[in-house]
Protein backbone atom coordinates (compact mmCIF):
# COMPACT_ATOMS: atom_id res chain seq x y z
CA UNK A 1 0.00 0.00 0.00
CA UNK A 2 1.40 3.30 -1.20
CA UNK A 3 1.78 6.51 1.14
CA UNK A 4 -1.27 8.21 -1.06
CA UNK A 5 -3.85 5.10 -0.47
CA UNK A 6 -2.37 5.63 3.46
CA UNK A 7 -3.52 8.94 3.69
CA UNK A 8 -6.80 8.41 2.24
CA UNK A 9 -7.83 5.40 4.32
CA UNK A 10 -6.60 7.18 7.64
CA UNK A 11 -8.82 10.35 7.39
CA UNK A 12 -10.78 11.48 10.51
CA UNK A 13 -12.57 14.56 11.37
CA UNK A 14 -10.50 17.11 13.16
CA UNK A 15 -12.03 19.23 15.63
CA UNK A 16 -9.64 20.61 18.35
CA UNK A 17 -5.69 22.34 16.62
CA UNK A 18 -2.80 23.49 18.40
CA UNK A 19 -2.13 27.17 18.33
CA UNK A 20 0.08 27.08 15.10
CA UNK A 21 -0.96 28.97 11.96
CA UNK A 22 -0.73 27.04 8.82
CA UNK A 23 2.42 28.30 7.02
CA UNK A 24 1.92 30.49 3.64
CA UNK A 25 4.11 27.55 2.27
CA UNK A 26 1.73 24.93 3.22
CA UNK A 27 -0.77 27.10 2.24
CA UNK A 28 0.18 27.53 -1.31
CA UNK A 29 0.34 23.95 -1.53
CA UNK A 30 -2.89 22.96 -0.49
CA UNK A 31 -4.42 25.55 -3.05
CA UNK A 32 -2.15 24.35 -5.89
CA UNK A 33 -3.50 20.64 -5.10
CA UNK A 34 -7.07 22.43 -4.99
CA UNK A 35 -6.88 23.64 -8.35
CA UNK A 36 -5.43 20.74 -10.01
CA UNK A 37 -8.97 18.90 -9.13
CA UNK A 38 -10.61 18.11 -12.13
CA UNK A 39 -13.45 20.50 -13.49
CA UNK A 40 -15.91 20.49 -15.73
CA UNK A 41 -15.51 21.86 -18.93
CA UNK A 42 -12.38 23.36 -18.06
CA UNK A 43 -15.23 26.38 -16.44
CA UNK A 44 -12.92 25.96 -12.85
CA UNK A 45 -16.83 27.34 -11.39
CA UNK A 46 -15.40 27.66 -7.59
CA UNK A 47 -13.50 30.07 -5.26
CA UNK A 48 -12.30 29.80 -2.10
CA UNK A 49 -12.07 32.50 0.56
CA UNK A 50 -9.71 32.18 3.40
CA UNK A 51 -10.59 33.77 6.34
CA UNK A 52 -8.60 35.43 8.54
CA UNK A 53 -10.16 38.49 10.06
CA UNK A 54 -10.86 37.10 13.59
CA UNK A 55 -13.85 38.99 13.82
CA UNK A 56 -15.10 37.22 10.76
CA UNK A 57 -14.02 34.01 12.29
CA UNK A 58 -15.85 34.30 15.39
CA UNK A 59 -18.65 35.52 13.74
CA UNK A 60 -19.08 31.86 11.85
CA UNK A 61 -18.38 30.36 14.60
CA UNK A 62 -21.22 31.78 15.98
CA UNK A 63 -23.19 30.60 13.44
CA UNK A 64 -21.92 27.60 12.93
CA UNK A 65 -22.19 26.67 17.11
CA UNK A 66 -18.53 24.95 16.69
CA UNK A 67 -15.57 26.57 18.64
CA UNK A 68 -13.07 25.35 16.21
CA UNK A 69 -14.30 27.20 13.24
CA UNK A 70 -12.28 30.24 15.12
CA UNK A 71 -9.85 28.49 16.84
CA UNK A 72 -7.61 26.29 13.94
CA UNK A 73 -4.41 26.94 11.88
CA UNK A 74 -6.57 28.03 8.42
CA UNK A 75 -10.48 28.68 8.22
CA UNK A 76 -11.21 28.10 4.46
CA UNK A 77 -14.97 28.79 2.89
CA UNK A 78 -15.70 27.25 -0.51
CA UNK A 79 -18.31 28.86 -2.83
CA UNK A 80 -20.38 27.82 -5.79
CA UNK A 81 -18.94 30.69 -8.16
CA UNK A 82 -20.32 31.76 -11.87
CA UNK A 83 -19.69 35.36 -11.12
CA UNK A 84 -16.39 35.12 -12.95
CA UNK A 85 -17.88 34.14 -16.25
CA UNK A 86 -19.89 37.06 -16.23
CA UNK A 87 -17.01 39.38 -16.24
CA UNK A 88 -16.21 39.97 -19.66
CA UNK A 89 -19.48 39.76 -21.19
CA UNK A 90 -21.48 43.15 -22.10
CA UNK A 91 -25.30 43.76 -20.99
CA UNK A 92 -26.94 42.06 -23.62
CA UNK A 93 -24.62 38.49 -23.77
CA UNK A 94 -25.19 38.53 -19.75
CA UNK A 95 -29.29 38.51 -20.52
CA UNK A 96 -28.66 35.53 -23.06
CA UNK A 97 -25.92 33.83 -20.61
CA UNK A 98 -28.92 34.15 -18.06
CA UNK A 99 -30.59 30.81 -18.80
CA UNK A 100 -27.26 28.63 -18.06
CA UNK A 101 -26.34 30.47 -15.26
CA UNK A 102 -29.79 30.15 -13.15
CA UNK A 103 -30.47 26.09 -14.49
CA UNK A 104 -29.77 23.35 -12.19
CA UNK A 105 -27.76 22.14 -14.67
CA UNK A 106 -24.48 24.57 -14.19
CA UNK A 107 -25.77 24.64 -10.07
CA UNK A 108 -24.46 21.05 -10.17
CA UNK A 109 -21.18 21.82 -11.82
CA UNK A 110 -20.44 24.83 -9.68
CA UNK A 111 -21.09 22.49 -6.42
CA UNK A 112 -19.47 19.41 -7.83
CA UNK A 113 -15.84 21.64 -8.88
CA UNK A 114 -15.93 22.89 -5.66
CA UNK A 115 -16.12 19.74 -3.74
CA UNK A 116 -13.77 18.12 -6.02
CA UNK A 117 -11.35 21.01 -5.42
CA UNK A 118 -11.79 20.90 -1.48
CA UNK A 119 -11.14 17.33 -1.24
CA UNK A 120 -8.13 17.58 -3.14
CA UNK A 121 -7.33 20.55 -0.44
CA UNK A 122 -7.99 17.76 2.00
CA UNK A 123 -5.88 15.46 1.12
CA UNK A 124 -3.11 17.67 0.34
CA UNK A 125 -3.16 18.87 4.06
CA UNK A 126 -3.31 15.42 5.33
CA UNK A 127 -0.45 14.31 3.51
CA UNK A 128 1.73 17.24 5.58
CA UNK A 129 0.35 16.21 8.48
CA UNK A 130 -2.23 18.51 9.19
CA UNK A 131 -6.03 17.52 9.98
CA UNK A 132 -8.93 19.09 8.73
CA UNK A 133 -12.55 19.17 9.42
CA UNK A 134 -15.66 20.28 6.75
CA UNK A 135 -18.21 22.73 8.19
CA UNK A 136 -21.56 22.18 6.47
CA UNK A 137 -23.12 24.41 9.24
CA UNK A 138 -22.45 27.33 7.92
CA UNK A 139 -25.57 26.78 6.17
CA UNK A 140 -27.45 27.12 9.24
CA UNK A 141 -27.49 31.33 8.49
CA UNK A 142 -26.22 30.75 4.85
CA UNK A 143 -27.44 34.41 4.04
CA UNK A 144 -25.40 35.69 7.05
CA UNK A 145 -22.44 34.13 5.66
CA UNK A 146 -23.47 35.46 2.38
CA UNK A 147 -23.38 39.11 3.84
CA UNK A 148 -20.05 38.29 5.95
CA UNK A 149 -18.31 37.38 2.77
CA UNK A 150 -18.86 40.11 0.49
CA UNK A 151 -20.25 37.22 -2.32
CA UNK A 152 -21.79 39.11 -5.27
CA UNK A 153 -24.46 37.19 -7.27
CA UNK A 154 -23.94 33.97 -8.83
CA UNK A 155 -21.28 33.36 -5.61
CA UNK A 156 -23.10 31.07 -3.14
CA UNK A 157 -20.91 29.43 -0.32
CA UNK A 158 -21.55 25.67 0.13
CA UNK A 159 -19.60 24.58 2.93
CA UNK A 160 -16.10 25.52 4.90
CA UNK A 161 -12.95 23.71 6.05
CA UNK A 162 -11.29 23.88 8.94
CA UNK A 163 -7.18 22.75 8.78
CA UNK A 164 -4.36 22.82 11.36
CA UNK A 165 -2.23 21.22 13.70
CA UNK A 166 -4.24 18.03 14.90
CA UNK A 167 -4.34 18.45 19.29
CA UNK A 168 -6.34 15.39 19.46
CA UNK A 169 -6.50 11.79 17.88
CA UNK A 170 -9.78 10.87 17.34
CA UNK A 171 -11.04 7.51 17.00
CA UNK A 172 -11.34 6.25 13.06
CA UNK A 173 -15.52 6.52 12.14
CA UNK A 174 -16.52 3.39 10.11
CA UNK A 175 -17.85 3.76 7.15
CA UNK A 176 -20.80 1.88 5.55
CA UNK A 177 -19.70 -1.62 3.99
CA UNK A 178 -18.76 -1.76 -0.35
CA UNK A 179 -21.66 -3.90 -0.43
CA UNK A 180 -24.01 -1.13 0.17
CA UNK A 181 -22.44 2.06 -1.55
CA UNK A 182 -21.02 -0.37 -5.03
CA UNK A 183 -23.23 -2.07 -7.25
CA UNK A 184 -22.63 -3.67 -10.63
CA UNK A 185 -24.80 -2.69 -13.67
CA UNK A 186 -28.04 -1.45 -11.97
CA UNK A 187 -29.08 -0.16 -8.29
CA UNK A 188 -29.75 -2.96 -5.51
CA UNK A 189 -33.03 -1.76 -4.27
CA UNK A 190 -32.96 -4.53 -1.33
CA UNK A 191 -29.64 -4.13 0.85
CA UNK A 192 -31.33 -3.63 4.32
CA UNK A 193 -29.03 -6.62 5.43
CA UNK A 194 -25.84 -4.89 4.41
CA UNK A 195 -27.37 -1.72 6.69
CA UNK A 196 -28.18 -4.20 9.69
CA UNK A 197 -24.51 -5.62 9.53
CA UNK A 198 -23.44 -1.80 9.30
CA UNK A 199 -25.90 -0.75 12.12
CA UNK A 200 -24.17 -3.33 14.73
CA UNK A 201 -20.76 -2.16 13.97
CA UNK A 202 -21.93 1.50 14.18
CA UNK A 203 -23.36 0.42 17.56
CA UNK A 204 -19.88 -1.28 19.00
CA UNK A 205 -18.23 1.28 17.60
CA UNK A 206 -20.17 4.73 19.75
CA UNK A 207 -20.17 1.86 22.79
CA UNK A 208 -16.12 1.80 22.74
CA UNK A 209 -15.12 5.17 21.25
CA UNK A 210 -12.45 7.29 23.64
CA UNK A 211 -15.43 10.37 23.87
CA UNK A 212 -19.14 10.77 23.33
CA UNK A 213 -20.45 7.24 23.70
CA UNK A 214 -23.95 6.71 23.07
CA UNK A 215 -26.38 3.89 21.92
CA UNK A 216 -27.01 4.35 18.68
CA UNK A 217 -27.25 3.01 15.12
CA UNK A 218 -26.69 4.60 11.58
CA UNK A 219 -30.35 3.87 10.15
CA UNK A 220 -31.86 5.51 13.16
CA UNK A 221 -29.42 8.27 12.36
CA UNK A 222 -30.85 8.84 8.84
CA UNK A 223 -34.57 8.24 10.51
CA UNK A 224 -33.87 11.53 12.58
CA UNK A 225 -32.64 13.24 10.53
CA UNK A 226 -34.79 13.16 7.43
CA UNK A 227 -38.31 13.34 9.81
CA UNK A 228 -37.08 16.78 11.42
CA UNK A 229 -36.93 19.80 8.62
CA UNK A 230 -33.88 21.25 8.60
CA UNK A 231 -32.49 24.20 7.19
CA UNK A 232 -35.73 25.41 4.78
CA UNK A 233 -34.29 28.66 3.75
CA UNK A 234 -31.33 27.29 2.01
CA UNK A 235 -33.84 26.95 -1.31
CA UNK A 236 -34.86 30.53 -1.75
CA UNK A 237 -31.05 31.75 -0.97
CA UNK A 238 -29.64 29.63 -3.57
CA UNK A 239 -32.23 31.02 -6.13
CA UNK A 240 -31.57 34.43 -4.61
CA UNK A 241 -28.32 34.16 -5.87
CA UNK A 242 -29.02 33.47 -8.98
CA UNK A 243 -28.48 29.47 -8.98
CA UNK A 244 -30.78 26.52 -9.99
CA UNK A 245 -33.95 29.08 -11.13
CA UNK A 246 -34.86 26.63 -13.74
Amino acid sequence: MNETIETLLNHRSIRKFKDTPVTDEQLSTILSAAQQASTSSYMMAYTIIGVTDEKKKAQLAEITGQGYVKDNGHLMIFCADLYRHTLHASSEQYEEMLTNLENSEHFLVSAIDAALAAQNAAIAAESMGLGICYIGSIRNQLDKVDEILGLPKHVLPLFGMVLGEPDHQPDKKPRLPKEAVYFENEYKRDHKDELGAFDEKIAAYYQSRQTNTRNDSWTDQMLRRFTKPMRMDVTSIVKKKGFNKQ
